[in-house]
């Protein structure tokens, strides 16, 4: 059997926000504490910011592994390295087109109506742009950031779909 398997691992750029929202809860949680030595009340504040901080703190450090094996490419998302989820699974047979973001051969894909989105990319645009743009059966868009060994594994099943122009 002649089965290609390839790995990626991309790491998703922390939102400004969230990280600012992650402090201020560590924060809240250390001062409600204390204030909860004095005050029942404010022990259960104290508990609800420090779940809310945790939630924070596990969706600020957010990777996605993409996997490529037979005709499949599936992500996942890792969080705070420790948790993983299942985010998407998608068949090369149904891809349309794999092309970098800036490509002109987009173009024909600008105006089409695109149910679903999923940007599974560390979300810096970097030059030469590394993110690449995957349409799948016409109503659905992912935006990955594979590494050269994908996209060649992915080119060899489907030659004529993909480009890294």
């Amino acid at each position: 059997m002649n089965e290609t398997y390839v790995e990626c691992l991309v790491a998703k750029k922390p939102s400004v926000m969230l990280s600012f929202l992650k402090v201020l809860l560590i924060m809240m949680t250390v001062v409600f504490v204390f204030l909860g030595l004095m005050f029942v009340p404010a022990l259960l504040v104290a508990i609800v910011t420090g779940v809310g901080a945790y939630f924070a703190t596990m969706n600020a450090n957010v990777e996605y592994e993409y996997l490529y094996l037979d005709k499949e490419i599936s992500v996942d998302k890792v969080m705070a390295k420790s948790r993983r989820r299942k985010a998407g699974s998608f068949l090369v047979d149904q891809m349309e087109i794999m092309a970098p973001m800036g490509s002109y051969r987009l173009d024909n894909y600008k105006n089409r109506s695109i149910k679903k989105l999923y940007d599974f990319s560390s979300g810096v645009a970097a030059q030469p742009e590394k993110r690449y743009r995957l349409i799948f059966a016409g109503d659905t868009e992912v935006i990955l950031e594979p590494n050269a060994a994908m996209i060649k594994a992915i080119q060899t099943v489907a030659p004529r779909k993909v480009f890294t122009d």
